[in-house]
């Protein structure tokens, strides 16, 4: 590449690295950077390069408060976006600890140093609750890849033993499967799929996969579980199971606190029903997934929540209030 050319991608790297707003480059300044990288520069080159920058599309403005300089003045993500960004990535538990650190490096390159600095300081990333699988990111990859095949999957699903001495051991198991989607919810990464023998879904987390393998095999259509034959949308699916446990879809009547109608709202949307039974209660008419998930959930509201309907899921919730009473006795 000419010396020119080179010259002019150099400044972009600089003024991308370097400058925001509050922190201009220097015409002296970026000459001192490529003579450290063995290349000569004039002033009058520099201003001609942040020029021939600007005619592509790169938004470069001359500042001269609180000193005279180069800025670049947007770039592809604000730094509001990055801290989004960042959380996110510090928050998901299936990203290990070494490839959070790498991802967040990653983040900050689209920032400035100095911006970086001061993101740093209020950014906080818990490791304790990250998985220890380093290869979740060719299990991700190979799952999307078999979904968008069609095809099925075999892998090695690992769970955690339990004994007296607290030894750190695991408990492995084979699943072959027909894989439907990819869901991230409640800080883990799930697989929704089928286990051909069953007529039910699954939802198995990633971060607990290993060995993953892409079968010349057709998936089982979601179509053929009886449940789906009309079809599968994984926005209605994920918004109706709870704790990600799987269960038969059913219409549920609850009886609800007033100060309840935001939670409802927020977790089952703007559409549902709430109709005054009188001055402090409300009820709701849902369609969910009816599981031990959806049971437990329930019962974090106390007595602000009743089941009115249907009485087998009342019943579910009576006998798991009765046992936790039980323990305390």
């Amino acid at each position: 590449m000419q010396t020119s050319k080179l010259k002019t991608l150099m400044i972009y790297r600089y003024l991308e690295k370097y400058s925001d707003d509050e922190n201009p480059v220097s015409t002296s300044e970026l000459i001192s950077m490529l003579a450290e990288n063995g290349v000569k520069a004039e002033r009058k080159s520099i201003y001609a390069d942040v020029q021939a920058l600007k005619a592509v599309g790169c938004d470069i403005i001359s500042v001269r408060s609180p000193k005279s300089g180069f800025v670049m003045a947007s770039r592809d993500f604000e730094i509001p976006e990055i801290r989004l960004l960042i959380d996110a990535v510090s928050a998901a538990g299936f990203i290990t600890p070494n490839k959070t650190k790498a991802l967040i490096s990653k983040l900050e390159n689209l920032l400035s140093e100095n911006q970086v600095k001061a993101l740093r300081s209020q950014v906080y990333c818990e490791n304790k609750n990250k998985c220890d699988n380093e290869e979740i990111y060719y299990v991700i990859d190979a799952l999307d890849t078999a979904i968008s095949r069609k095809s099925t999957v075999k892998f090695t699903y690992k769970r955690r033993n339990i004994d007296k001495e607290n030894r750190k051991s695991y408990t492995e198991k084979k699943f072959t499967v027909s894989p439907y989607a990819l869901i991230w919810k409640e800080d883990h990464y799930y697989l929704v799929c089928n286990v051909s023998k069953y007529d039910n879904l699954l939802n198995l987390r990633l971060d607990r996969m290993k060995r993953v393998e892409i079968l010349d095999e057709p998936i089982r259509p979601v179509t053929d579980l009886p449940e789906y034959k009309n079809g599968f949308d994984v926005a209605d699916y994920t918004s109706k199971i709870f704790n990600m446990f799987s269960g038969a879809r059913d219409t549920v009547r609850l009886r609800c606190a007033l100060d309840l109608r935001e939670q409802m709202l927020d977790r089952f949307g703007s559409e549902i029903p709430l109709n005054a039974v009188d001055t402090e209660h409300f009820e709701t008419v849902i369609e969910v997934s009816v599981s031990d998930g959806l049971a437990s959930w329930i019962m974090q509201f106390g007595s602000d929540i009743k089941v009115i309907e249907p009485v087998y899921l009342a019943d579910m919730v009576a006998d798991k209030a009765k046992a936790i009473s039980e323990i305390y006795k």
